[in-house]
């Protein structure tokens, strides 16, 4: 009778022991996507604070708590890592920062004051990052546009896009009567956009949140000019 009862005593904790195995394996196997969403997470990150030659993928791995193996089951490589990085969270970044704002305005220029007071608040809050890093954008462009073309084309699609919206914005401001008729919406998007991230770009180099307030307040000067 001792011996039945020790023999089920094993089995039902074998079977215990596979039950938890198999739990543990399925949440493996079944959120493939959190992996390389910490995989992507981590390279922005680390592209962000070491540039994408200087990136490391032991760096990325470690701090998205997984394996080369997994990071090449998702990506096929740096490059396609860096690619990724581009599309989904610089592009993202983008959109959501300064695109969708922009995409229903009739009032170009004060939505566009209301955008950058709003960066420079976040840039103030949290001077340690955003000064020492700069833009993440501007940052691979100014890296990666002369090295390798695949790099160019993604960054350079997104910059498009930026002015596109911007372009749209002020269009639609002229026929609203807020934006003078005699205004270049496409001149003054690209001119707009080559002021921010030159100026994010002029930021990082002096460290100065100082030079950021002096030349945005230049730049409403400018903004100011546009209005009908």
């Amino acid at each position: 009778m001792r011996k039945s009862i020790s023999h089920l005593s094993l089995l039902t904790t074998y079977q215990l022991v596979c039950i938890v195995l198999l739990k543990i394996m399925k949440t493996v196997i079944k959120d493939p996507g959190a992996t390389r969403r910490r995989i992507l997470d981590s390279a922005f990150e680390e592209f962000y604070h070491h540039g994408f030659q200087g990136g490391s993928l032991n760096r990325i791995v470690e701090r998205a708590e997984t394996t080369k193996g997994a990071l090449f089951h998702h990506y096929k490589g740096k490059n396609d890592l860096g690619h990724a990085v581009i599309d989904q969270i610089i592009g993202g970044q983008v959109r959501e920062l300064w695109i969708e704002p922009m995409g229903q305005s009739s009032d170009p220029v004060e939505d566009l004051k209301s955008l950058l007071r709003k960066c420079m608040a976040q840039s103030s809050e949290n001077q340690s990052e955003g000064l020492c890093n700069g833009c993440p954008l501007n940052n691979l462009a100014q890296e990666m546009s002369g090295l390798d073309d695949s790099f160019r084309t993604r960054l350079n699609k997104i910059y498009d896009d930026w002015r596109q919206a911007l372009a749209d914005a002020f269009q639609r401001g002229i026929q609203a009567g807020n934006v003078r008729k005699s205004v270049s919406p496409d001149a003054v998007a690209a001119f707009v956009v080559a002021g921010f991230t030159g100026t994010i770009g002029c930021v990082k180099n002096a460290q100065s949140i100082e030079l950021m307030y002096l030349i945005t307040d230049e730049l409403f000067r400018y903004l100011d000019f546009l209005k009908a």
